[in-house]
């Protein structure tokens, strides 16, 4: 299977200061994996040097074929549009409904056609269990099916690579555990995952590669 993600020996910074140090570890093509450790352990920020928000120094570190120390800025918006990205908090647009919130991103990672469009947000909704609820806008939803909409947006473009930062964090236990099962379920379909989470039990209940934050390394397991 092919390497996702491949760390060799690299620092995370952060505001020029080290975040994390030594990271070495690498992730195949549909592994699905934990991310843990306490508040303040570098969790976001390994994720978000994932997508070159963050910087990283030394040794060797390369996403999707992309070596990242270094990384032009011009290849930044290309390694993103292969990167689908779930977050705690949403981060819907309030004002536009499901149908919009989809559209607008597939406008601005470069569709035209608008068939492809629409059948391409109608795909991803099915895909997720969101397929009549394309006219609600996001405070017409509840916090599981906003999560659901926000795994579709990260569908969109097909990505090799799903990160999902605590999206479980703000769900109550049994919906959390369905919007985990989507995650797991795009694991199975191909689709490389890392998942940030406090939730022990989860990781407990459902054994899979784990990665630790502590004591600014990342261990992993």
């Amino acid at each position: 299977m092919a390497k996702i993600i491949e760390y060799n020996d690299v620092e995370v910074l952060r505001k020029e200061l080290v975040v994390l140090k030594h990271v070495s570890f690498s992730l195949e093509e549909g592994e699905f994996a934990y991310l843990i450790g306490r508040v303040g352990s570098g969790k976001s920020s390994l994720m978000k040097s994932m997508y070159a928000e963050i910087p990283l120094s030394g040794g060797h570190a390369n996403v999707l074929g992309r070596e990242l120390i270094g990384i032009r800025r011009k290849e930044i918006p290309m390694l993103r549009r292969e990167i689908g990205i779930v977050f705690q908090d949403f981060q819907l647009l309030t004002d536009r409904t499901v149908q919009q919130n989809l559209e607008f991103v597939l406008n601005a990672t470069g569709w035209r056609d608008r068939t492809d469009k629409e059948n391409r947000i109608e795909q991803c909704l099915r895909q997720v269990g969101m397929e009549n609820k394309s006219y609600k806008l996001p405070h017409e939803l509840s916090g599981g099916e906003q999560q659901r909409v926000v795994i579709a947006r990260a569908l969109l473009n097909k990505p090799r690579l799903i990160l999902a930062d605590e999206p479980t964090g703000n769900l109550d236990p049994e919906t959390g555990q369905q919007i985990f099962a989507l995650l797991r379920r795009c694991a199975e379909e191909g689709t490389a995952v890392i998942m940030a989470t406090h939730n022990l039990a989860l990781v407990e209940q459902y054994p899979a590669r784990t990665l630790r934050c502590e004591a600014k390394a990342l261990h992993t397991s």
